[in-house]
């Protein structure tokens, strides 16, 4: 009888090891959520460029004792727009929101809010997006809850819909708010 070789195998373990990464994925508690090292522990410094005639993120803005929301966003971002009224929605209930300008023009920026409206209590300009990497941002939109304290409690990437702030952003204010 002839010997199998061990290569013979390889086929198969290569497919039961990609199918095993596949089913693991689909069985996920959140099949859209996006991983996350930052819940839980301290949101980095903005440290962005100010944006011409908007107020500028305060360095002390993550831990002055109120929850706050960060988005980055960008003029150039259609699901951007799509979000914007859940955002005008957040700041006239009285929610503080940065705004965290990904990788834009400053004209066009100031463009954008000029026309749909400024929801952000302060905003800055992340022209290279290092911002965005030690946030560990995706893409843009991409919203974080952050307590008083300067504590991630929530990453949503994705556009605010009403569906996700009712179903993922209030829930996460709460939480920040009790901690």
């Amino acid at each position: 009888m002839p010997r199998l070789s061990p290569l013979v195998l390889l086929p198969l373990v290569v497919f039961a090891g990609l199918a095993g990464l596949f089913l693991g994925g689909i069985y996920r508690e959140d099949p859209d959520a996006l991983p996350s090292t930052l819940l839980g522990r301290n949101a980095p410094v903005l440290d962005v460029d100010p944006l011409e005639n908007v107020a500028a993120i305060e360095l002390d803005e993550l831990t002055n004792g109120s929850v706050t929301l960060v988005n980055f966003w960008a003029s150039w971002c259609a699901p951007c727009r799509v979000e914007h009224p859940q955002l005008m929605r957040l700041k006239h209930e009285g929610i503080a929101i940065l705004g965290v300008n990904y990788k834009d023009d400053p004209e066009k920026a100031r463009r954008f809010l000029d026309e749909l409206g400024n929801p952000f209590k302060a905003v800055g300009a992340d022209p290279r997006g290092r911002n965005a990497i030690e946030w560990g941002v995706y893409g843009v939109p991409e919203t974080f809850v952050v307590d008083g304290k300067g504590k991630v409690v929530s990453r949503f990437a994705g556009p605010v819909t009403e569906q996700i702030l009712e179903r993922r952003i209030r829930p996460a204010l709460e939480t920040a708010t009790t901690h």
